[in-house]
């Protein structure tokens, strides 16, 4: 193959027409390209590809192994999918959204640096935030403004780190990180941001539920998955992530439990889902990491019909809350169909994909005698039954009727869900042929006599409890308070109260870099009038100088 031929490349240009083309044309575009993109990815071979050198690194645009490779098929599959259930969005700049952030993802994932890694990663939060913008109401404004900031800050962080990492190291290659430096924390952290670790997720459940129909099923399948594809890379083995996985998966269903609208629902159980495959990064043996790269997989397919199932709800009715809800099997009842699928595949129900991979991690937490880690991964996927294959369909389209009579989605709607359904189940069925481009060598056998008695045990005593607490589980018109509430409601009041001091600062470090006066009337005299032009353009030079000094003192700070 050509070293050059880079998927992200085809899905940058492809992205391009998309502006120019009429409807018909951009429908057939929309899935030409996609289509494309998935054969490139299917031919991609191991090896390093487009190796460069730039300013003194050594770059490496793609270095495809096992391990990205699992990822890169499933990013691209879910392209061609979520595509599909565009088809009736004629709203050309979401779809160049669309297509950009799914090459810089795939950027991210087969990036054999860590340099080309951030570029990439920046790219991906450049071209995600229209997915939310392009709801165009004040509140998807709002919240994306939110994710933007939120993503400007965890890029800086990375970037940081990659450059403390580099001075401790020499290498920007991307790899395991062997060094417990200040680099090897910040890169962490940097990480963690995109992967939605608590307390530094309320980014995720604020902005996707305010996203476009279509445009929450690619955010949900690419920023926390390439997280996930960058701690299994460079942290594998890590103890934090074992407890903080765990954690995650805890506290994502307990809010989901709490919230009222159906996308933060399934936005929370984002939060959760990543917390397995954070705590199978931490576990660091070879069949949690397989189960992580496994679940990832099915994640990105279960999580994206259940998405696609909700989506085509406020798309058909014209509301997203479950307390506003109900009734709706009348008539739309494929969707119901096709969500359930994705429901019994998230809550590990056997013959669906989420029980093939997630009780590998389960698994590997009990060979490693975790037992608390174990206990807390098995009641987080009791809250994912409660919540998301009971309580959501029950409410939204069974319980009260709402009167509602919105009619089925739209075909190309519903053949997205088939095609991820279909999915779904073939996977569940039958698992060999995913767990044969796992990149770990592990043998599993997730039907089991054990596995199966405990999976059903938990599910059908968990759907005992759900019908005896029916009354305490409805839905209820409400706000939950998260850790965004300190941004949100804090952050201003401190910024009002700050803003003076740091304009004044702003203004006396802008005056000392300009104090040469003697300097610069000696070049005017000269008739040199470059200084001169420097001097007047540098007040809008403020951003770029304290940019400079926040790097250099972080820098500095971290390589004591």
């Amino acid at each position: 193959m050509s070293e050059w031929l880079h998927p992200s490349w085809l899905l940058f240009a492809g992205a391009l027409p998309l502006l120019l083309l009429g409807d018909r044309l951009r429908r057939a575009w929309q899935l030409l390209i996609p289509a494309l993109a998935l054969a490139a990815v299917l031919g991609l071979e191991p090896g390093t590809y487009g190796s460069v050198s730039f300013l003194g690194f050594d770059l490496t645009l793609m270095r495809i192994d096992p391990l990205s490779l699992v990822f890169a098929y499933v990013f691209a599959t879910i392209l061609v999918i979520g595509s599909i259930y565009a088809l009736h969005v004629n709203d050309g700049v979401q779809h160049i959204a669309a297509f950009t952030y799914a090459g810089a993802a795939q950027g991210v994932i087969l990036a054999g640096d860590l340099i080309t890694l951030y570029v990439f990663w920046e790219l991906m939060a450049l071209t995600s935030v229209w997915l939310i913008w392009r709801r165009q109401t004040a509140t998807a404004y709002a919240a994306g403004f939110r994710y933007i900031l939120v993503h400007a800050a965890g890029g800086m962080v990375l970037l940081v780190g990659i450059l403390a990492y580099y001075h401790a190291t020499g290498s920007v290659a991307f790899g395991e990180l062997a060094t417990h430096g200040a680099g090897f924390y910040l890169i962490l952290l940097g990480f963690l941001i995109n992967a939605a670790a608590p307390p530094l997720h309320a980014w995720l459940p604020d902005a996707y539920p305010e996203a476009t129909v279509t445009g929450i099923i690619f955010l949900s399948a690419l920023t926390t998955k390439t997280a996930v594809y960058a701690l299994m890379r460079g942290f594998p083995g890590t103890e934090l992530l074992v407890w903080l996985g765990a954690f995650m998966t805890l506290y994502g269903v307990t809010f989901a439990a709490l919230v009222n609208d159906i996308r933060r629902l399934l936005s929370y159980h984002i939060v959760s889902q990543v917390g397995y495959m954070v705590a199978g990064v931490g576990l660091g043996t070879s069949l949690a990491l397989n189960g992580t790269a496994a679940h990832a997989f099915t994640h990105i397919l279960y999580k994206a019909l259940l998405l696609m199932g909700a989506g085509a709800v406020l798309h058909m009715a014209g509301r997203s809350k479950m307390s506003e809800l109900g009734g709706l099997y009348r008539t739309m009842p494929w969707t119901l169909v096709l969500y359930m699928v994705g429901a019994l595949s998230i809550s590990a129900f056997p013959l669906f994909s989420g029980f093939v991979s997630k009780t590998m991690i389960v698994k590997a937490a009990a060979e490693d005698y975790r037992a608390v880690i174990w206990l807390m991964l098995t009641a987080a996927g009791v809250g994912t039954f409660l919540s998301v294959g009971l309580k959501l369909p029950y409410f939204t389209f069974f319980g009260r009727d709402s009167g509602l009579r919105p009619a089925e989605a739209p075909p190309n709607m519903l053949v997205a869900m088939a095609i991820a359904g279909a999915l779904c189940l073939f996977i569940g069925v039958a698992p060999a042929p995913l767990y044969a481009i796992l990149p770990y060598g592990a043998d599993y056998n997730a039907y089991t006599f054990g596995h199966l008695l405990k999976e059903m045990q938990l599910l059908t005593f968990t759907g005992l409890g759900f019908y005896l607490l029916l009354n305490q589980l409805r839905a209820k018109a409400k706000i939950s308070l998260d850790t965004d509430w300190v941004y949100r409601r804090l952050a201003p009041t401190l910024i009002a109260r700050l803003s003076e001091p740091i304009a004044t600062a702003d203004r006396a470090a802008r005056a000392a870099c300009l104090a040469a006066p003697q300097h610069a009337m000696s070049l005017i005299r000269r008739g040199d009038r470059s200084g001169a032009r420097l001097a007047r353009s540098w007040p809008v030079g403020s951003m770029a100088l304290w940019t400079a000094v926040v790097l250099a003192v972080l820098i500095l700070s971290g390589l004591r």
